[in-house]
């Protein structure tokens, strides 16, 4: 299965509806394929400029090393000079904190969602949650997946 712009704008909705549910703060999200290429992208009303460059930072870290941005925070606290040569290499498309969460498909990563905006753990439960509705296996990669 591959990650069509119906279901990445699926995805955006059911993590904005999530967003609402919980009261969060105004969050961007960029749903990426498996190339790391952006499929869609939407920011809520009041969402910072720089949010679409940590909401992309997030799904394409997520995607390039394969992991999702979970463990890329946790592997920064452990090896930062990895994670930062890794972000050096990457071209500063790598934000190593929670929010990015890989989809996957029978095992296959197919993409991943970056979400920012709130917390870096509500940004992530969202993400969880909308890629588990579509019948995706969300993946964080970290100990809280």
């Amino acid at each position: 299965m591959s990650l069509t712009l119906d279901i990445a704008r699926q995805l955006i909705q059911a993590i904005f509806a999530q967003a609402a549910q919980r009261g969060m703060k105004p969050l961007s999200v960029c749903v990426i394929d498996a190339g790391g290429h952006p499929i869609a992208f939407e920011r809520s009303d009041g969402a910072s400029p720089m949010r679409f460059a940590i909401a992309h930072g997030k799904a394409h870290g997520a995607v390039m090393m394969g992991i999702g941005s979970r463990a890329l925070f946790e592997r920064a606290q452990e090896q930062p000079y990895f994670i930062q040569s890794m972000n050096s290499l990457a071209s500063g498309a790598l934000v190593p904190v929670p929010g990015g969460v890989l989809i996957r498909s029978d095992g296959t990563i197919i993409g991943a969602v970056g979400v920012t905006g709130d917390s870096s753990d509500n940004d992530e439960a969202c993400a969880v949650a909308a890629i588990t509705a579509a019948g995706f296996d969300p993946d964080t990669g970290g100990s809280a997946s």
